[in-house]
Protein backbone atom coordinates (compact mmCIF):
# COMPACT_ATOMS: atom_id res chain seq x y z
CA UNK A 1 0.00 0.00 0.00
CA UNK A 2 1.39 3.29 -0.61
CA UNK A 3 2.51 5.76 2.00
CA UNK A 4 -0.55 8.75 1.00
CA UNK A 5 -2.89 5.92 0.97
CA UNK A 6 -2.09 4.76 4.38
CA UNK A 7 -2.21 7.58 6.28
CA UNK A 8 -5.18 8.61 4.67
CA UNK A 9 -7.03 5.60 5.66
CA UNK A 10 -5.76 5.63 9.56
CA UNK A 11 -6.81 9.54 9.39
CA UNK A 12 -10.22 8.18 9.04
CA UNK A 13 -9.95 6.13 12.25
CA UNK A 14 -8.45 8.42 14.17
CA UNK A 15 -7.98 12.32 14.34
CA UNK A 16 -5.91 12.51 11.55
CA UNK A 17 -3.61 15.20 13.47
CA UNK A 18 -2.77 11.74 15.38
CA UNK A 19 -1.38 10.00 12.45
CA UNK A 20 2.59 10.82 11.88
CA UNK A 21 4.87 10.27 8.80
CA UNK A 22 7.59 11.64 7.26
CA UNK A 23 11.60 11.22 7.78
CA UNK A 24 11.53 12.65 11.23
CA UNK A 25 9.24 10.34 12.46
CA UNK A 26 10.74 7.63 10.88
CA UNK A 27 14.14 7.97 12.21
CA UNK A 28 12.81 8.80 15.75
CA UNK A 29 10.48 5.32 15.52
CA UNK A 30 12.77 3.44 13.58
CA UNK A 31 14.61 1.56 16.54
CA UNK A 32 14.01 2.07 20.60
CA UNK A 33 16.81 2.43 23.69
CA UNK A 34 18.51 -0.89 21.27
CA UNK A 35 19.64 1.64 18.53
CA UNK A 36 22.56 -0.99 16.53
CA UNK A 37 18.85 -2.99 14.75
CA UNK A 38 17.21 0.01 12.96
CA UNK A 39 13.97 -0.37 10.32
CA UNK A 40 11.64 2.40 9.74
CA UNK A 41 7.79 2.45 10.03
CA UNK A 42 5.23 4.11 7.58
CA UNK A 43 3.13 5.35 9.99
CA UNK A 44 2.68 6.28 13.67
CA UNK A 45 -0.17 6.31 14.85
CA UNK A 46 -1.28 7.90 18.19
CA UNK A 47 -4.48 6.23 19.77
CA UNK A 48 -5.99 7.50 23.23
CA UNK A 49 -8.63 4.44 23.69
CA UNK A 50 -9.08 1.03 23.57
CA UNK A 51 -11.99 1.58 21.04
CA UNK A 52 -9.34 3.20 18.67
CA UNK A 53 -6.41 0.93 19.25
CA UNK A 54 -8.98 -2.22 18.37
CA UNK A 55 -9.76 -0.29 14.72
CA UNK A 56 -6.28 0.13 13.88
CA UNK A 57 -5.50 -3.42 14.36
CA UNK A 58 -8.55 -4.52 12.64
CA UNK A 59 -7.44 -1.81 9.94
CA UNK A 60 -4.09 -3.36 10.00
CA UNK A 61 -5.41 -7.10 9.54
CA UNK A 62 -7.58 -6.37 7.18
CA UNK A 63 -5.18 -4.73 4.93
CA UNK A 64 -1.93 -7.20 5.81
CA UNK A 65 -0.04 -4.35 7.35
CA UNK A 66 2.27 -5.17 10.17
CA UNK A 67 1.94 -3.35 13.47
CA UNK A 68 4.33 -2.90 16.61
CA UNK A 69 3.08 -1.61 20.16
CA UNK A 70 5.18 0.86 21.77
CA UNK A 71 5.71 2.92 24.69
CA UNK A 72 8.20 4.89 25.62
CA UNK A 73 10.96 3.11 23.67
CA UNK A 74 13.00 2.47 26.53
CA UNK A 75 13.26 -1.11 25.45
CA UNK A 76 16.87 -2.29 25.21
CA UNK A 77 16.64 -5.26 22.86
CA UNK A 78 14.81 -3.93 19.67
CA UNK A 79 11.19 -4.91 21.08
CA UNK A 80 9.69 -1.97 19.96
CA UNK A 81 11.61 -1.70 16.57
CA UNK A 82 9.18 -1.77 13.69
CA UNK A 83 11.37 -5.06 11.95
CA UNK A 84 9.09 -5.30 8.65
CA UNK A 85 8.24 -1.59 8.74
CA UNK A 86 3.93 -0.88 8.76
CA UNK A 87 2.13 0.86 11.67
CA UNK A 88 3.99 1.84 14.83
CA UNK A 89 0.98 1.83 17.71
CA UNK A 90 2.36 4.34 19.73
CA UNK A 91 0.35 4.54 23.72
CA UNK A 92 1.96 7.88 24.73
CA UNK A 93 -1.20 9.10 24.69
CA UNK A 94 -3.08 6.93 26.69
CA UNK A 95 -1.82 7.86 30.44
CA UNK A 96 -4.87 8.33 32.35
CA UNK A 97 -4.82 6.46 35.79
CA UNK A 98 -8.68 5.41 35.26
CA UNK A 99 -9.36 4.31 38.57
CA UNK A 100 -7.42 3.80 42.26
CA UNK A 101 -8.67 1.69 45.25
CA UNK A 102 -6.08 2.10 48.18
CA UNK A 103 -8.18 -0.07 50.54
CA UNK A 104 -7.99 -2.47 48.59
CA UNK A 105 -4.79 -1.63 46.87
CA UNK A 106 -5.10 -1.71 42.90
CA UNK A 107 -4.71 0.46 39.81
CA UNK A 108 -6.80 0.50 36.66
CA UNK A 109 -4.21 2.71 34.62
CA UNK A 110 -3.95 2.70 30.59
CA UNK A 111 -0.40 1.45 29.36
CA UNK A 112 1.11 4.65 28.53
CA UNK A 113 1.00 5.30 32.13
CA UNK A 114 4.46 6.29 33.31
CA UNK A 115 5.57 3.95 36.11
CA UNK A 116 6.89 6.32 38.45
CA UNK A 117 3.51 8.87 37.99
CA UNK A 118 1.34 5.79 39.25
CA UNK A 119 3.63 5.34 42.02
CA UNK A 120 3.33 9.43 42.79
CA UNK A 121 -0.36 8.80 42.98
CA UNK A 122 -0.63 6.21 44.91
CA UNK A 123 1.80 8.20 47.58
CA UNK A 124 -0.80 9.64 49.23
CA UNK A 125 -2.74 6.49 50.35
CA UNK A 126 0.83 5.04 51.53
CA UNK A 127 1.41 2.77 48.81
CA UNK A 128 3.74 2.42 45.76
CA UNK A 129 4.00 0.52 42.55
CA UNK A 130 6.62 -1.73 43.54
CA UNK A 131 8.26 -2.61 40.06
CA UNK A 132 10.97 -0.07 39.31
CA UNK A 133 13.38 -0.45 36.66
CA UNK A 134 16.36 1.84 36.05
CA UNK A 135 13.68 3.95 33.29
CA UNK A 136 11.12 4.16 36.15
CA UNK A 137 10.61 8.15 35.24
CA UNK A 138 9.82 7.45 31.60
CA UNK A 139 8.85 3.93 31.26
CA UNK A 140 5.32 3.05 30.72
CA UNK A 141 3.68 0.41 32.16
CA UNK A 142 2.19 -1.16 29.31
CA UNK A 143 6.16 -1.10 28.41
CA UNK A 144 7.14 -2.96 32.21
CA UNK A 145 4.19 -5.60 31.54
CA UNK A 146 5.57 -6.60 27.83
CA UNK A 147 8.93 -7.10 28.96
CA UNK A 148 7.78 -8.61 32.57
CA UNK A 149 10.65 -5.40 33.97
CA UNK A 150 12.34 -6.11 36.90
CA UNK A 151 14.64 -3.04 38.74
CA UNK A 152 16.48 -3.18 42.21
CA UNK A 153 14.19 -3.67 44.35
CA UNK A 154 12.33 -6.43 42.56
CA UNK A 155 14.86 -8.86 44.58
CA UNK A 156 12.63 -8.35 47.14
CA UNK A 157 9.33 -7.96 45.91
CA UNK A 158 9.32 -9.47 42.65
CA UNK A 159 9.20 -8.28 39.02
CA UNK A 160 6.53 -7.20 37.23
CA UNK A 161 4.32 -10.40 36.52
CA UNK A 162 4.06 -10.35 40.53
CA UNK A 163 2.14 -6.95 40.20
CA UNK A 164 -0.28 -7.20 37.76
CA UNK A 165 -4.29 -8.46 38.25
CA UNK A 166 -4.92 -8.23 34.78
CA UNK A 167 -5.25 -7.19 31.59
CA UNK A 168 -7.06 -5.17 28.51
CA UNK A 169 -5.26 -6.41 25.18
CA UNK A 170 -6.24 -5.97 21.61
CA UNK A 171 -5.18 -9.08 19.76
CA UNK A 172 -5.36 -9.39 15.81
CA UNK A 173 -8.60 -8.93 14.07
CA UNK A 174 -9.38 -6.22 16.95
CA UNK A 175 -11.07 -8.39 19.34
CA UNK A 176 -10.63 -6.67 22.67
CA UNK A 177 -10.46 -9.26 25.36
CA UNK A 178 -10.11 -8.74 29.34
CA UNK A 179 -8.06 -11.17 31.32
CA UNK A 180 -8.27 -11.13 35.15
CA UNK A 181 -9.47 -7.81 36.81
CA UNK A 182 -9.11 -6.09 40.31
CA UNK A 183 -9.84 -9.66 41.59
CA UNK A 184 -6.58 -11.18 39.78
CA UNK A 185 -7.13 -14.23 37.56
CA UNK A 186 -10.23 -16.65 38.47
CA UNK A 187 -9.38 -20.52 38.74
CA UNK A 188 -9.07 -21.75 35.30
CA UNK A 189 -5.72 -21.41 32.73
CA UNK A 190 -3.19 -18.20 33.70
CA UNK A 191 -3.45 -16.82 30.36
CA UNK A 192 -2.53 -13.61 32.12
CA UNK A 193 1.11 -15.03 32.59
CA UNK A 194 1.20 -15.61 29.07
CA UNK A 195 0.65 -11.95 27.87
CA UNK A 196 2.88 -10.98 30.68
CA UNK A 197 6.24 -10.85 29.20
CA UNK A 198 5.07 -11.32 25.73
CA UNK A 199 7.32 -8.36 24.59
CA UNK A 200 3.71 -7.34 22.52
CA UNK A 201 3.89 -10.41 19.90
CA UNK A 202 0.29 -11.76 20.89
CA UNK A 203 -1.45 -8.15 21.28
CA UNK A 204 -1.74 -4.50 22.22
CA UNK A 205 -1.86 -4.07 25.86
CA UNK A 206 -3.93 -0.67 26.22
CA UNK A 207 -5.23 -1.31 29.91
CA UNK A 208 -3.83 -2.92 33.43
CA UNK A 209 -5.44 -3.55 36.72
CA UNK A 210 -1.87 -3.29 38.93
CA UNK A 211 -1.31 -3.87 42.51
CA UNK A 212 -0.28 -1.31 45.11
CA UNK A 213 2.50 -2.21 47.45
CA UNK A 214 2.39 -0.78 50.83
CA UNK A 215 5.44 1.87 51.56
CA UNK A 216 8.14 0.32 54.63
CA UNK A 217 8.08 1.63 57.23
CA UNK A 218 11.53 2.55 57.36
CA UNK A 219 14.67 2.23 54.69
CA UNK A 220 17.96 2.25 55.12
CA UNK A 221 20.81 2.41 52.55
CA UNK A 222 24.61 1.75 52.77
CA UNK A 223 26.82 2.53 49.52
CA UNK A 224 30.02 -0.65 50.37
CA UNK A 225 33.04 0.26 48.44
CA UNK A 226 35.62 -2.18 47.02
CA UNK A 227 39.35 -2.14 46.03
CA UNK A 228 38.77 -5.03 43.79
CA UNK A 229 35.74 -6.44 41.34
CA UNK A 230 36.32 -9.40 42.52
CA UNK A 231 36.16 -8.49 46.09
CA UNK A 232 32.90 -7.02 45.32
CA UNK A 233 31.58 -10.03 43.72
CA UNK A 234 32.30 -12.14 46.29
CA UNK A 235 30.56 -9.90 48.75
CA UNK A 236 27.21 -10.17 46.66
CA UNK A 237 27.82 -14.36 46.73
CA UNK A 238 28.23 -13.89 50.52
CA UNK A 239 24.81 -11.51 51.53
CA UNK A 240 22.87 -14.01 49.11
CA UNK A 241 24.27 -17.06 51.13
CA UNK A 242 23.95 -15.79 54.82
CA UNK A 243 19.42 -15.76 54.45
CA UNK A 244 19.44 -12.08 54.93
CA UNK A 245 17.45 -10.54 52.38
CA UNK A 246 17.99 -6.97 51.46
CA UNK A 247 15.29 -5.40 49.36
CA UNK A 248 18.24 -4.37 46.76
CA UNK A 249 21.73 -5.38 46.26
CA UNK A 250 23.37 -3.54 43.24
CA UNK A 251 26.56 -3.19 41.67
CA UNK A 252 28.57 -0.74 39.69
CA UNK A 253 32.27 -0.99 38.83
CA UNK A 254 35.20 1.50 38.01
CA UNK A 255 34.16 2.61 34.99
CA UNK A 256 30.53 3.45 35.86
CA UNK A 257 31.16 5.41 39.34
CA UNK A 258 33.65 7.43 37.69
CA UNK A 259 31.23 8.48 35.04
CA UNK A 260 29.07 9.71 37.68
CA UNK A 261 31.43 11.27 39.06
CA UNK A 262 32.54 13.19 36.34
CA UNK A 263 28.79 13.93 35.05
CA UNK A 264 27.60 15.03 38.64
CA UNK A 265 31.10 15.45 40.69
CA UNK A 266 29.98 13.24 43.19
CA UNK A 267 33.06 11.83 45.34
CA UNK A 268 34.08 8.62 46.12
CA UNK A 269 36.95 7.04 48.03
CA UNK A 270 40.51 6.67 46.42
CA UNK A 271 40.99 2.96 45.40
CA UNK A 272 37.64 2.40 44.58
CA UNK A 273 37.25 -0.43 41.85
CA UNK A 274 33.48 -1.43 42.63
CA UNK A 275 30.46 -0.77 45.02
CA UNK A 276 27.62 -2.35 46.45
CA UNK A 277 24.66 -0.23 47.02
CA UNK A 278 22.32 -1.98 49.43
CA UNK A 279 19.01 -1.34 50.59
CA UNK A 280 17.07 -2.46 53.44
CA UNK A 281 13.68 -2.08 54.27
CA UNK A 282 10.50 -3.15 57.01
CA UNK A 283 9.81 -2.36 60.65
CA UNK A 284 12.91 -0.12 61.43
CA UNK A 285 14.63 -2.62 64.26
CA UNK A 286 14.66 -5.17 61.81
CA UNK A 287 16.10 -3.05 58.59
CA UNK A 288 18.53 -1.63 60.53
CA UNK A 289 19.52 -5.20 62.23
CA UNK A 290 19.68 -6.35 58.78
CA UNK A 291 21.92 -4.03 57.46
CA UNK A 292 24.36 -4.54 60.12
CA UNK A 293 24.61 -7.83 59.52
CA UNK A 294 25.30 -7.22 56.26
CA UNK A 295 28.12 -4.93 57.09
CA UNK A 296 29.80 -7.17 58.77
CA UNK A 297 29.90 -9.51 56.45
CA UNK A 298 32.09 -7.42 53.90
CA UNK A 299 34.93 -7.20 56.16
CA UNK A 300 36.96 -6.36 52.74
CA UNK A 301 35.20 -3.23 52.26
CA UNK A 302 37.57 0.11 52.22
CA UNK A 303 34.75 2.51 52.95
CA UNK A 304 31.21 1.97 53.88
CA UNK A 305 28.47 5.06 53.88
CA UNK A 306 25.61 5.05 55.56
CA UNK A 307 22.51 7.67 54.80
CA UNK A 308 21.14 9.00 57.67
CA UNK A 309 18.03 10.64 56.04
CA UNK A 310 16.23 10.77 52.78
CA UNK A 311 18.51 13.87 50.92
CA UNK A 312 21.67 11.25 51.82
CA UNK A 313 19.62 8.30 50.63
CA UNK A 314 19.12 9.71 47.37
CA UNK A 315 22.72 10.50 46.88
CA UNK A 316 23.52 7.10 46.99
CA UNK A 317 21.31 6.41 44.24
CA UNK A 318 22.07 8.56 42.18
CA UNK A 319 25.24 6.69 40.78
CA UNK A 320 22.52 3.58 40.00
CA UNK A 321 19.96 5.56 38.43
CA UNK A 322 22.16 8.09 36.48
CA UNK A 323 25.07 5.40 35.74
CA UNK A 324 24.06 4.30 32.27
CA UNK A 325 23.06 7.87 31.17
CA UNK A 326 26.85 9.32 32.50
CA UNK A 327 28.44 6.87 30.41
CA UNK A 328 27.49 8.86 27.32
CA UNK A 329 30.41 10.94 28.53
CA UNK A 330 32.53 7.91 27.58
CA UNK A 331 31.33 6.96 24.14
CA UNK A 332 28.67 8.00 22.04
CA UNK A 333 26.70 5.09 22.09
CA UNK A 334 26.05 2.61 24.22
CA UNK A 335 24.20 -1.10 24.19
CA UNK A 336 23.14 -2.35 27.73
CA UNK A 337 23.11 -6.42 27.48
CA UNK A 338 21.20 -8.67 29.89
CA UNK A 339 21.83 -12.02 30.85
CA UNK A 340 21.14 -13.90 34.16
CA UNK A 341 23.93 -16.34 36.28
CA UNK A 342 23.44 -17.79 39.65
CA UNK A 343 24.98 -14.85 42.13
CA UNK A 344 27.59 -17.31 43.24
CA UNK A 345 28.95 -17.42 39.31
CA UNK A 346 30.06 -13.68 39.72
CA UNK A 347 33.57 -13.60 40.03
CA UNK A 348 33.66 -16.02 37.28
CA UNK A 349 31.30 -14.30 35.22
CA UNK A 350 33.20 -10.26 35.49
CA UNK A 351 36.45 -12.10 34.45
CA UNK A 352 34.66 -13.42 31.07
CA UNK A 353 32.83 -10.05 30.76
CA UNK A 354 36.21 -7.90 30.81
CA UNK A 355 37.82 -10.66 28.74
CA UNK A 356 35.55 -10.43 25.97
CA UNK A 357 35.81 -6.39 26.04
CA UNK A 358 39.51 -6.65 25.56
CA UNK A 359 39.27 -9.19 22.91
CA UNK A 360 36.76 -6.96 21.10
CA UNK A 361 38.36 -3.82 21.44
CA UNK A 362 35.24 -2.21 23.86
CA UNK A 363 35.21 -0.32 26.99
CA UNK A 364 32.29 -1.70 29.58
CA UNK A 365 31.03 -0.70 33.01
CA UNK A 366 28.60 -3.19 34.62
CA UNK A 367 25.78 -2.06 36.59
CA UNK A 368 23.67 -4.81 37.47
CA UNK A 369 21.35 -6.24 39.90
CA UNK A 370 23.93 -8.33 41.56
CA UNK A 371 21.42 -9.79 44.09
CA UNK A 372 19.26 -12.08 41.53
CA UNK A 373 22.30 -12.17 39.28
CA UNK A 374 21.19 -10.16 36.51
CA UNK A 375 24.17 -8.46 35.03
CA UNK A 376 23.95 -5.58 32.92
CA UNK A 377 27.54 -5.47 30.89
CA UNK A 378 27.25 -1.92 28.82
CA UNK A 379 29.21 -1.87 26.08
CA UNK A 380 30.62 2.20 24.79
CA UNK A 381 31.88 2.76 21.61
CA UNK A 382 31.13 4.64 18.24
CA UNK A 383 29.22 3.23 15.58
CA UNK A 384 29.93 5.23 13.36
CA UNK A 385 33.64 3.20 13.26
CA UNK A 386 33.78 0.82 11.04
CA UNK A 387 33.09 -2.89 12.42
CA UNK A 388 32.27 -1.53 15.68
CA UNK A 389 28.81 -2.69 15.82
CA UNK A 390 29.50 -6.15 14.73
CA UNK A 391 32.35 -6.54 17.57
CA UNK A 392 29.62 -5.29 20.02
CA UNK A 393 27.26 -7.98 18.67
CA UNK A 394 29.78 -10.64 18.66
CA UNK A 395 30.60 -9.92 22.13
CA UNK A 396 26.76 -9.78 23.46
CA UNK A 397 26.70 -13.27 22.18
CA UNK A 398 29.78 -14.42 23.67
CA UNK A 399 28.82 -12.97 27.39
CA UNK A 400 25.16 -14.52 26.75
CA UNK A 401 26.30 -17.64 25.72
CA UNK A 402 28.47 -17.67 28.80
CA UNK A 403 25.48 -17.31 31.38
CA UNK A 404 24.11 -20.38 29.28
CA UNK A 405 26.86 -21.78 29.91
CA UNK A 406 26.54 -21.08 33.77
CA UNK A 407 23.23 -22.57 34.37
CA UNK A 408 21.67 -18.84 33.76
CA UNK A 409 19.28 -17.01 31.19
CA UNK A 410 19.89 -15.17 27.74
CA UNK A 411 17.84 -12.32 29.26
CA UNK A 412 16.13 -11.56 33.13
CA UNK A 413 14.16 -8.05 32.45
CA UNK A 414 15.48 -6.74 28.93
CA UNK A 415 13.35 -9.57 26.73
CA UNK A 416 14.72 -11.04 23.93
CA UNK A 417 13.42 -8.76 20.98
CA UNK A 418 15.54 -9.01 17.46
CA UNK A 419 18.72 -8.84 20.10
CA UNK A 420 18.15 -12.04 21.52
CA UNK A 421 15.97 -14.54 19.23
CA UNK A 422 19.24 -15.96 17.40
CA UNK A 423 20.42 -17.24 20.43
CA UNK A 424 16.89 -18.98 22.10
CA UNK A 425 17.92 -22.26 20.24
CA UNK A 426 21.38 -22.36 22.46
CA UNK A 427 19.04 -22.32 25.82
CA UNK A 428 15.65 -24.54 24.18
CA UNK A 429 15.32 -27.54 21.76
CA UNK A 430 13.83 -27.31 18.96
CA UNK A 431 10.63 -28.75 20.65
CA UNK A 432 10.51 -26.19 23.02
CA UNK A 433 10.54 -23.46 20.74
CA UNK A 434 8.44 -25.00 18.54
CA UNK A 435 5.72 -25.18 21.36
CA UNK A 436 6.38 -21.92 22.27
CA UNK A 437 5.60 -20.33 18.86
CA UNK A 438 1.86 -21.64 19.59
CA UNK A 439 1.23 -19.75 21.94
CA UNK A 440 0.98 -17.19 18.97
CA UNK A 441 -1.42 -19.26 17.70
CA UNK A 442 -3.80 -19.13 20.50
CA UNK A 443 -4.02 -15.84 20.30
CA UNK A 444 -4.56 -15.63 16.46
CA UNK A 445 -1.19 -12.96 16.26
CA UNK A 446 -0.16 -14.55 12.79
CA UNK A 447 2.98 -12.56 11.44
CA UNK A 448 2.05 -9.28 11.73
CA UNK A 449 1.48 -8.79 15.38
CA UNK A 450 5.15 -7.65 16.22
CA UNK A 451 6.92 -9.61 13.77
CA UNK A 452 10.04 -11.06 13.87
CA UNK A 453 10.39 -10.32 17.86
CA UNK A 454 11.57 -13.39 20.33
CA UNK A 455 10.96 -16.40 18.32
CA UNK A 456 11.47 -14.23 14.61
CA UNK A 457 9.39 -16.12 11.39
CA UNK A 458 11.85 -17.64 9.24
CA UNK A 459 9.69 -16.32 6.01
CA UNK A 460 9.38 -13.23 7.00
CA UNK A 461 12.24 -12.19 9.10
CA UNK A 462 15.77 -13.67 7.80
CA UNK A 463 16.14 -11.94 4.46
CA UNK A 464 15.36 -8.35 6.43
CA UNK A 465 17.97 -9.15 9.42
CA UNK A 466 20.83 -7.63 7.20
CA UNK A 467 19.05 -4.20 6.96
CA UNK A 468 18.26 -3.61 10.77
CA UNK A 469 21.55 -3.22 11.40
CA UNK A 470 23.10 0.28 10.73
CA UNK A 471 24.90 3.27 11.91
CA UNK A 472 24.53 6.76 12.09
CA UNK A 473 24.59 9.18 9.63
Amino acid sequence: MEESQMVAELGRLIDPDRVLTGSAVKRAYEHDAYTVEKFPPTAVVLPETTEEVAQIVKWCGGNQVPFTPRGAGTGLSGGAMPALGGVVISTKRMTSILEMSPADRWAHVQSGTVNLRLTKAAQPYGLHFAPDPSSQSVSTIGGNIAENSGGPHTLKYGVTTQHVLGVRIVVSGGEVLTIGGPDGMPPGYDVLSLVIGSEGTLGVVTEAWVRLTPNPVAVETALISFGSIRAASEAVSTIVKSGVFPAALEMMDRNVIHAVRDAFGLEYPDGMEAMLLVECDGQPEVARQEMEEIIQMVDSAIDVRIAQNEIERAELWKARKKGIGALGRISPTVVTHDGVIPPSKLPEMLEVVFGVAEKHGLIVGNIFHAGDGNLHPIFCFDERESGKIDSVVAAGEEVIQKCIDLGGSVTGEHGVGVEKSSLLNKQFDAESLHWQGKVRDVFGAGELCNPCKMIPDAKGCIEHKVRWRGVAT
